[in-house]
């Protein structure tokens, strides 16, 4: 029997695995999805790192070596970062290759505290791309306003982003706008166009914001219904003269990601968001036990219609239920950007600690 994730591959989607942490790579476990369970990437975010080192000790000798050497708690972090992503990197370069650089990716975020500078964020995106040296490596960055104008100026110097913490249709196309705005003024300076990109929109937070305020028929269905009409809005910004043009000069597509596609309603199939969104030309970032959850038992139904289905019908009865979607975008985009900025405190907190301690051994 043909598993479920090779099923979504060969349906035109790709599974990129939502998570990382160096026993999942020296266990050989990303190894093992890459090769069984169709996985052709992978994402990090501040919240999976401070969850990585925070609870494991498989950081500390490292950290105590980077400590010694005088780097600061958050020059230590990306230490760490890039030496798991690198790890990471290298496993997924074989797909990378072969698919002409569609697949095989990693991403690594800039500091949620700049998601209000514009300035910063060129700086540390820059930064961070020349560090790593990773032909596969996104650079993750916000899809705030200021994030928005930082993203354009990373897509012309060259730089390959993940657009990350869109909450909804107005929210995608402002950071395609922002990826076609870079591209356009590479092309006039007779650069080269394959500079790619990726847009992530966060899809189950919609329906824990709105359990409270709406009666049970309604739960569980929001996150889709936008996901459907971003869904139609980028198949038909694809079929646009503007991007046509782009894409005659060289220019590859913006992909649409479904990142926080893990349930979070107990009462909900686990499988919801995978199975929902199945959609060619996609990529879910599947966190590792909604992936596990769908080797064992998820269906791959129809793909996505690309005329965006039922979706704004959906979301006319929530509106008519008392729910701004609009407002409560904007407020999905402030919290993700909070609870990122809150990981990053506890991560570098934890960080400090294990610099004490490796302190406090030495002086044993």
């Amino acid at each position: 029997m043909i598993p479920a994730t090779r099923q979504l591959h060969d349906l035109g989607q790709r599974l990129w695995l939502d998570n990382i942490s160096r026993p999942l790579l020296s266990s050989g476990t990303l190894t093992r999805y890459i090769a069984e369970l169709s996985i052709t990437g992978l994402t990090s975010n501040p919240t999976i790192f401070e969850q990585a080192i925070g609870q494991s000790e498989a950081y500390d000798d490292a950290i105590q070596v980077l400590y010694a050497a005088g780097l600061s708690p958050e020059d230590i972090f990306f230490e760490l970062a890039l030496e798991d992503l690198t790890q990471a990197a290298e496993l997924l370069r074989p797909l990378f290759d072969a698919s002409g650089g569609k697949d095989g990716w990693v991403s690594l975020e800039v500091s949620p505290l700049l998601a209000d500078n514009t300035a910063a964020t060129i700086r540390a995106a820059a930064q961070l791309h020349e560090r790593a040296e990773l032909a596969n490596l996104f650079i993750k960055i916000p899809g705030t306003p200021e994030g928005l104008r930082a993203i354009e100026e990373v897509i012309v110097d060259g730089i390959p982003v993940n657009v990350t913490l869109l909450f909804s249709r107005a929210h995608y196309l402002a950071a395609a706008h922002a990826y076609m705005n870079g591209l356009e003024r590479r092309l006039a300076a007779a650069l080269d166009l394959a500079v790619d990109s990726v847009a992530s929109l966060f899809v189950s937070r919609w329906d824990v914001a709105v359990k409270q305020e709406v009666a049970s028929p309604f739960h569980n269905r929001l996150g889709i219904a936008v996901a459907m009409s971003t869904y139609k809005a980028h198949c038909d910004l694809l079929a646009s003269d503007r991007w046509q043009r782009l894409a005659n000069a060289g220019a590859r597509p913006q992909r649409l990601v479904w990142a926080s596609t893990g349930t979070k309603d107990p009462a909900a199939p686990d499988t919801l968001y995978v199975e929902a969104l199945a959609a060619v030309g996609t990529i879910n970032t599947i966190p590792e036990k909604t992936l596990l959850a769908f080797v064992d038992h998820g269906k791959v139904g129809r793909a996505l219609p690309v005329d965006g289905g039922y979706a704004e019908a959906v979301l006319e009865e929530f509106r008519r239920e008392g729910v701004n979607d609009e407002a409560l975008a904007e407020r999905l985009q402030r919290d993700g950007v909070d609870g990122f900025v809150k990981s990053w405190h506890v991560l570098l907190g934890q960080v400090r600690e294990k610099c004490l301690a490796a302190a406090s051994r030495q002086s044993v």
